[in-house]
């Protein structure tokens, strides 16, 4: 049996790197993340007030869905069981965003302006963390896995700008005269 596999190019050597096992921690942190954020999506989608902002949260729910399976494809191709390792940050964010729905009237746009701000809060975590973990893959040599940690990055920066889009088109200054 050789030591390196043709998908990943992941050597023994690698593998057993602190490095590696520092970039593997934190992939099974961003699975943690994604999973519960997941949970987290339908409850934001329900208490949004506009049409658009709950559709954008039915969209992010199914992006999500897919960055799950994304990072299940990370897994395999680490050779690592699809685990998650609770993520403080993350934890922190959804409680913050459930804190805004407490503390906001139902159907107001003040509510909505206050979902966005969660969940962009959210977007900026992933982007900065799906930023690092696609160089730290492309130090590794991982291009697969670098590939579809862009592909991840890229769709939620698309998501910051769609959430920007609908605060700054009349969210905001609704929320402002209310």
């Amino acid at each position: 049996m050789t030591t390196q596999k043709k998908t990943s190019g992941l050597t023994e050597e690698m593998k057993n790197s602190e490095f590696h096992k520092f970039f593997v921690d934190e992939i099974k942190d961003i699975y943690w993340a994604e999973k519960h954020l997941h949970k987290a999506l339908p409850k934001m989608q329900k208490a949004a007030t506009s049409k658009e902002l709950a559709k954008a949260f039915e969209k992010h729910i199914e992006d999500t869905a897919q960055h799950i399976e994304t990072l299940e494809k990370v897994f395999e191709l680490l050779e690592e069981k699809a685990v998650g390792k609770k993520c403080d940050a993350m934890e922190g964010l959804l409680e913050e965003g459930k804190s805004i729905i407490e503390d906001t009237d139902k159907d107001t746009m003040i509510r909505d302006a206050g979902l966005i701000l969660a969940a962009q809060k959210v977007e900026h975590y992933e982007i900065a963390t799906y930023g690092t973990l696609r160089v730290f893959a492309k130090n590794m040599g991982h291009t697969e896995i670098e590939k579809l940690l862009s592909q991840t990055l890229d769709n939620e920066k698309e998501t910051d700008v769609a959430l920007t889009k609908i605060a700054e088109s009349f969210v905001n200054e609704e929320a402002v005269n209310e």
